[in-house]
């Protein structure tokens, strides 16, 4: 499948010992073999295609192992990094507790976690497995230990999937059934007659073609009408790693040009800039820059770091052996093999041609041409098989069409990575005593540990009937479950996801069968977005906006906040009727009528019109903007002080204005404590920002260490239990205050309070 492999896998064949001798006898002048113009740009020829046998030689074809051998271990080292992060050994025992009322999301309901101790060792068995991978010690059993243990957890939940993490265990399921530790394992050391040995044609064409999907999808995904019009990801164009092209662009062409069109561009080609030999160089300059600013961009794990380790793969499959040849000598014995010597295998078919090539070469006779066995058309049938499956499968929701939403499928192998953004401003539960009538409310997420129950019809239905099974436990009898989800996506309007009205414990889910309580996106009403971002550049700093879409019928129940002073609704398509629940009023207002809604009170807005209702609520946080004028105040007087031209001389409580930045103050006023601390976190921001580089690292390599550290202290701590049993109370809780034990640096996970303080997600 590639122009390469067939001058760069140092095949080594031969034709038998008559040929040889003549050869030996008789020397004469070669002439060099030609090739087609499709075999040096595709790898194969015309002729490869025409038959059944010869698809099955070409697939069989031997192949330099150096390049698998080396991703084998890229990837088993970067699996061993992120079992202990995202797959959350560090916090296992946050998620597994024993003995929790936790409703969880498993892809099947017979699934279900073992007790924590157990799942210790679950991950102890993938650990091991990815540390084979990487090794390559008995490298069938780690991979199958592995996989197996890893879909585990995969399976058992799905508010944690994700694209990548799909990513990884079909890479892990392919590497089970190849030949990858023919090169630089221990396997080869431990035998010796598999060491440096050809691989078939096929393992390769599997990663590749995976890859190549994984880019190419995408790029399809993203010609969506909402990506390629600059919905998607708009924030991220405000991120410090597009300050470069915002020195010569505006903001809103960065976004447009930058963020959205260079994804879909560069996931629509980066496939065929990888595959040929012309636009590789090109391809896996702009791939590594992708990748290297996503792993700033989003918090995705080692993703970033395994799609650049696969791009190698796309190079002349002996690169390893030049690349390492360039070392000095006595590093060979730890380097991988340089050697373009390589060892025949019974997985690979040998050619005719490829006997001869290698007797050009002066190789020593060590093959005859060989002929496709069994097991060479099963290994070719499955990778056409499976090549088949993985482009089908991101369009098979018509056959999963219960796990459709307003996107289709279960999130995770449909490669529509970054397409969707949304943002929930109302979610309530309700449920009622299916005996007594009495209703309720219930704190969104209460039960769970994940908030991805919201977008997805299959987990509202499991978590409705874990609620249901575990309320009666607070003396509610067969209660109801009743959701009222608001979603915007990709900022449209925000608006009913599922229908309100509809009983979720009893109601109907399949599937395969469309969900009949799912609400439909109100795509008609995408083109007021464009409006939307006119009103919002009308308002000041303090005046706010929530933009509002919902159906005939139905209602929104609202409390408005006594920060929230000066809210108002503004109607922009259809009729509503707003009712002042306290005044026991109603008021009707059509397009562009707009009516005040008291703070701290409920009100309520029918939409009445034939067709869906949109209206705005415009308020100000009165409470928030009072603040800030008085910390403008504050530090107008500080700066006074400091300067000398405050006259005055100030009240006791204002002291703490004029202490020194490094000394302890004990304010009274509550105001000046706030502004105090806003402060001191700003300077630890500014102190962040401009730290080293090395400071840097120092800070994120302790960050690394402590997680790690907890996460293999509670393993052992599992595993002792495993063993001898639990400990004593007290011991068991001074083990674990050890295993939580932070560096000194570990305040800095304040990180996350200070976006919220200053405003920004990129600190």
């Amino acid at each position: 499948m590639e122009a390469r492999d067939a001058t760069a896998g140092a095949l080594v064949g031969s034709d038998g010992e008559e040929k040889s001798a003549k050869k030996d006898a008789a020397p004469k002048k070669e002439t060099p073999e030609t090739k087609s113009k499709m075999e040096k740009i595709f790898g194969f020829r015309k002729e490869d295609l025409t038959s059944w046998h010869s698809l099955v030689t070409l697939l069989n074809r031997p192949t330099d192992p150096a390049s698998l051998g080396i991703f084998r271990c890229l990837f088993g080292l970067l699996m061993t990094i992120d079992i202990t992060q995202e797959r959350g050994l560090s916090h296992l025992d946050y998620k597994y507790l024993d003995g929790a009322p936790v409703c969880r999301f498993p892809l099947f309901n017979f699934l279900q976690p073992l007790p924590l101790d157990w799942m210790y060792l679950v991950y102890v068995v993938m650990f091991l497995g990815a540390l084979g991978i990487m090794l390559g010690c008995f490298y069938r059993l780690s991979c199958l230990m592995f996989i197996s243990t890893y879909w585990y957890i995969f399976f058992l939940d799905k508010t944690t999937w994700n694209n990548h993490s799909y990513l990884y265990g079909l890479i892990g399921f392919q590497l089970t059934l190849m030949d990858a530790n023919r090169y630089w394992s221990i396997d080869g050391l431990r035998r010796p007659s598999i060491r440096n040995a050809h691989v078939p044609l096929w393992n390769y064409t599997l990663l590749r073609t995976q890859i190549f999907i994984v880019y190419f999808i995408a790029g399809i995904k993203k010609l969506d009408a909402d990506w390629v019009e600059g919905y998607s990801m708009s924030y991220l164009a405000h991120h410090w790693l597009f300050d470069p092209f915002k020195v010569i662009l505006p903001v809103e062409v960065v976004n447009l040009l930058v963020v959205h069109g260079g994804g879909l561009v560069l996931d629509l080609t980066a496939g065929y800039l990888l595959f040929f030999d012309a636009t590789r160089p090109y391809g896996i300059f702009f791939v590594s820059y992708f990748h290297c600013m996503n792993s700033q961009l989003f918090s995705i794990g080692m993703f970033s770091y395994t799609m650049l380790a696969t791009s190698p793969l796309f190079c002349y499959t002996d690169w390893p052996r030049r690349f390492f040849a360039r070392f000095p000598a006595f590093l060979g014995a730890v380097l991988p093999f340089t050697s373009p010597v390589l060892q025949t295998s019974t997985s690979c078919v040998y050619s005719e041609s490829q006997s001869t090539s290698t007797e050009r070469r002066g190789a020593p006779p060590v093959t005859k041409p060989s002929k496709p066995r069994l097991k060479h058309k099963l290994a070719a049938i499955f990778t056409l098989l499976y090549i088949t499956e993985q482009f089908f499968l991101p369009y098979s929701h018509f056959i999963t069409q219960g796990y459709n939403n307003w996107t289709n499928g279960l999130y995770g192998y449909s490669w529509d990575m970054m397409v969707h953004s949304r943002s929930h401003q109302h979610v309530k539960i309700t449920y009622k005593d299916g005996k007594t009538g009495d209703i309720g409310y219930l704190n969104p997420g209460v039960f769970t540990q994940s908030r991805r129950w919201k977008d997805h019809g299959d987990m509202l239905k499991q978590y409705s009937t874990c609620l249901h099974q575990f309320l009666p436990r607070y003396n509610i009898t067969d209660p109801e479950i009743y959701f009222d989800i608001w979603v915007s996506i990709n900022e449209r309007f925000q608006q009913r996801i599922f229908d309100p009205r509809v009983n979720i414990v009893k109601a109907d889910w399949s599937p395969f069968q469309p969900n009949p309580w799912l609400m439909p996106l109100l795509v008609d009403l995408s083109p007021w977005r464009t409006k939307f971002q006119e009103i919002e550049g009308s308002l000041d700093n303090q005046t706010e906006i929530v933009f509002i879409a919902d159906f005939p019928g139905l209602h929104l129940e609202n409390f408005v906040s006594e920060d929230l002073g000066n809210t108002s609704i503004q109607v922009l398509q259809g009729q509503v009727s707003v009712e002042v629940v306290e005044e026991k009023k109603n008021y009707t207002l059509q397009p562009g009528e707009q009516i005040k809604v008291p703070a701290g009170a409920y009100h309520k807005v029918y939409t009445v019109s034939e067709g869906p209702s949109c209206y705005m609520y415009i308020y100000v946080n009165t409470t928030e903007a009072a603040l800030q004028e008085n910390f403008t105040k504050l530090y107008e007087l500080q700066e006074r002080v400091r300067n000398g031209t405050e006259t005055e001389p100030l009240p006791p409580e204002l002291q703490p204005l004029v202490a020194a930045d490094d000394e302890e103050v004990n304010a009274t006023d509550p105001i000046v404590q706030l502004f105090l601390k806003r402060q001191r976190r700003m300077k630890e921001v500014k102190k962040r920002r401009e730290a080293g580089t090395l400071e840097r690292l120092e800070r994120f390599a302790v960050k690394k260490y402590y997680t790690i550290r907890r996460g293999f202290l509670m393993t052992a701590i599992a595993m002792r239990n495993l063993l001898v049993g639990l400990p004593p109370l007290e011991q068991l809780t001074r083990e674990v205050a050890f295993a939580n034990m932070k560096g000194p640096q570990a305040e800095g996970t304040e990180d996350e309070r200070l976006k919220d303080e200053v405003g920004h997600g990129e600190l």
